[in-house]
């Protein structure tokens, strides 16, 4: 597949056109919200598209970015979303809204499977290999066309992968039950940022 990637600065651009599904990613200076830094925002339209956002991280003003995550028409499909939710949270004050998340549903869906990252999720759907040897590299400064390339695998694959588990949840009726757990999330997220890391459910 052909990669179309575009870099913005700050912000997508005012005049962009996205379309009523994109896939979402974020990357980090690390896992911890109120320590790690957001860095970048990639999203997809799902067409080979790939706009890299580096954020301005001394005022975080994204006024488009956060527009666009509020928007309850716009489907945002994210992979493993509570990360990214809780960073989007925390760092541009926005709540992200009318979610789908990839590894939810492949954690309903494929049940024959303990291995739930993006990497076994798009040799499995898209059969290609992708490379992970940038997920832990710096974010906060200059970007390398590698680097770029990494973040764009990130969303580029997530249209169809979300379409093939979708197949399989609707085959094996669990649709509902990844609808409910989705309705869960944006709770999730609010006590990553108490601090409740726990499983509040556990005995």
């Amino acid at each position: 597949m052909n990669i179309d990637i575009k870099l913005h600065k700050g912000d997508l651009p005012d005049d962009i056109k996205l379309g009523n599904v994109i896939a979402v990613d974020g990357e980090f200076m690390g896992l911890n919200v109120r320590r790690d830094p957001l860095c970048l925002i990639q999203i997809s339209a799902g067409n080979g598209d790939a706009h890299i956002v580096q954020l301005d991280r001394s005022k975080y003003n994204a006024p488009n970015l956060v527009k666009t995550f509020s928007d309850q028409s716009i489907t945002k499909i994210f992979h493993f979303g509570r990360a990214d939710m809780a960073h989007i949270k925390y760092y541009l004050k926005a709540d992200t809204n009318n979610v789908w998340d990839t590894k939810i549903a492949s954690k309903l869906a494929r049940s024959y499977s303990d291995s739930h990252s993006l990497k076994t999720l798009i040799k499995e759907f898209i059969n290609i290999d992708i490379s992970k040897n940038f997920q832990s590299s710096d974010f906060g400064g200059e970007l390398t066309p590698a680097q770029l390339k990494y973040c764009a695998n990130d969303v580029i694959y997530l249209h169809k992968i979300h379409d093939e588990l979708m197949k399989i949840l609707v085959r094996e009726k669990r649709e509902e039950l990844y609808k409910d757990c989705l309705k869960f999330l944006k709770t999730r997220v609010k006590l990553d940022l108490a601090l409740f890391k726990d499983d509040i459910w556990s005995h």
